[in-house]
């Protein structure tokens, strides 16, 4: 099992450690157990996941003497919002759970981001594990302390930063990872390829059928590569004031894409149109060689994400949710450029007729 830790401004009660392995419940579980995060443990899951592991967990977890309760809430995008929340909250309160208790988010993206939010406000903050089952959650959204619920406007208006106590990633279970959820994550590894790492990005073009295929050794190399990118960066910037911000390339069309639909695009599909627009502009800009957009449009493609603005999107909608963005900063929404594959900056003035036109060409 390998080990990686996540060193926060030296304070030792922020920092935790990320976990990866494959088949490692039980030894999840010991860990939990010998931890000492609290006295009881209340798993959060949606609906699909839970009916998958939730038992499974729950009973690992016994083994070792935990406490261990479970709640359940509807699968999807559209689940993460104020009211499911607030269901949540008022089934934990009802359950007798307090300070001294401790919340496991089992899941996805969607269910990491609620649960941690919801760990931030009740009782004033109550400890809270991550235990992602996806792969865009594994190597992205369980790290990093990102908290947030979606409002009409937008993806993640409402949010805290608020740190996991430990990140616990079984490579197992993305055996049963339908394949449109499992190519979903690829998109976040491709970013950090792109704004960090070409070699990663050359290893996906690379090794892509094993990837694929789900080799257990070539998921083990790109998920801990990824995790240990995305900890790099938070260690320096915690609360995304800088630095940090540069995990948002694709992002910004990226999420304008999921709100837009309605979340019927998939957080992956839209940040892989994302990163070809940010490509696209940053090419129009003169600041990235048209040969260099093209392998980040080649290997998306190959990929088997979302390249394309489906035609039924406006591209008026895109721009206006755009500006509801939390990351803009009065009338300037902040968009991650490249000057080469490695080399990201943020920009926080494009203008909108560049927007509106990268928009238009990538309409189906």
């Amino acid at each position: 099992m390998n080990k990686i830790k996540v060193n926060l401004d030296k304070r030792s009660s922020h920092s935790y450690d990320i976990f990866i392995g494959q088949n490692i419940l039980d030894r999840i579980a010991l860990l939990i157990a010998k931890s000492s995060h609290a006295a009881n443990y209340t798993i959060i899951s949606d609906g699909t996941v839970s009916s998958l592991y939730g038992e499974t967990v729950m009973s690992a977890l016994r083994k070792t003497g935990c406490p261990v309760d479970l709640i359940e809430f509807p699968p999807g995008e559209t689940s993460k919002t104020m009211e499911t929340a607030l269901s949540l909250i008022e089934q934990l309160a009802d359950r007798g759970v307090d300070r001294t208790s401790c919340l496991i988010a089992l899941g996805g993206g969607v269910t990491g981001d609620m649960v941690g939010f919801i760990a931030s406000v009740y009782m004033r903050s109550i400890p809270y594990i991550q235990v992602p089952t996806t792969l865009l959650a594994q190597v992205d959204s369980s790290i990093g302390g990102k908290t947030g619920i979606d409002l009409f406007n937008g993806k993640n208006l409402v949010g805290t930063f608020c740190q996991p106590q430990a990140v616990y990633i079984d490579l197992q279970f993305l055996a049963t990872l339908p394949d449109v959820e499992f190519t979903n994550g690829l998109a976040e590894i491709i970013k950090y390829g792109v704004i960090d790492d070409p070699d990663l990005l050359s290893t996906i073009e690379s090794e892509l059928s094993f990837i694929r295929d789900r080799n257990i050794d070539n998921l083990a190399t790109i998920v801990a590569h990824s995790c240990k990118i995305k900890k790099g960066i938070v260690e320096i910037d915690e609360r995304d004031m800088g630095v940090r911000r540069i995990l948002n390339f694709g992002h910004t069309i990226g999420h304008a894409l999921e709100s837009a639909s309605g979340y019927t695009i998939s957080h992956g599909n839209a940040v892989s149109v994302g990163m070809i627009a940010a490509a696209r502009v940053s090419e129009k800009l003169n600041h990235l060689p048209a040969s260099e957009r093209q392998r980040i449009e080649d290997i998306i493609q190959r990929v088997g994400l979302l390249d394309r603005i489906p035609a039924t999107l406006k591209t008026g909608d895109i721009v206006s949710r755009m500006k509801h963005d939390k990351k803009k900063a009065g009338n300037a929404v902040h968009f991650v450029l490249l000057k080469k594959i490695g080399v990201p900056f943020i920009n926080g003035i494009v203008d909108e007729g560049i927007i509106r036109e990268t928009i238009e060409e990538l309409r189906q």
